[in-house]
């Protein structure tokens, strides 16, 4: 049984948690992609400053994953994150615009660790964090052309109901928007 470790990050896990950003999305949309949107992406996107400005803010939650004290995966959160194509309702009563979705901004987690069971860990705790926030449900975006990530988030209970632009450097790509029901009670 592989042994990890699941933290909330601070400000001081700014530095390797964009190193790692940067690595697992490189390594999961590498060689799909065109090199210049890549790198204006990651830049956009991966700093440290960006990092620590995203563990700062409240309405983020971002948990690292560690193994034998290597960090080898990530998530973060969006916990109110209101989404068109995502309705879902507490029991009876809709939803009012003070209390919108939560959205799994982010799921990435070393090659090398992929299928060993670490990213179903790390999404029950994304699952446990956005129940414990009160949100009846979680929605992401997921491009529509990486099959592997699809299938795992439809084994994690997703389904697809939408669909966005995601705009990768200077390529406006589709995303697949998908959600699930969580337990808010």
């Amino acid at each position: 049984m592989i042994e990890t470790t699941i933290k909330r990050a601070t400000p001081n896990d700014a530095a390797a948690l964009a190193h790692l950003a940067e690595r697992t999305f490189r390594d999961t949309f590498g060689t799909a992609d065109n090199i210049t949107d890549m790198d204006l992406h990651c830049a956009q996107s991966f700093s440290a400053e960006i990092q620590q400005k995203e563990i700062l803010d409240k309405n983020y939650v971002t948990l690292l994953v560690e193994v034998e004290g290597q960090l080898v995966a990530f998530s973060q959160v969006r916990l109110r994150s209101p989404k068109d194509c995502v309705s879902a309702v507490r029991s009876s009563k809709p939803r009012s615009p003070e209390e919108p979705p939560s959205e799994l901004y982010r799921l990435y987690l070393s090659k090398e660790w992929h299928g060993r069971g670490v990213a179903q860990t790390i999404m029950s705790e994304i699952l446990s964090t956005v129940t414990q926030a009160g949100v009846d449900c979680v929605w992401l975006g997921v491009w529509e052309q990486n099959p592997k990530a699809i299938a795992f988030y439809r084994k994690c209970g997703f389904t697809a109901v939408g669909e966005h632009v995601f705009q990768f450097g200077n390529d406006p790509q589709r995303d697949l928007i998908m959600m699930r029901m969580v337990d808010a009670s």
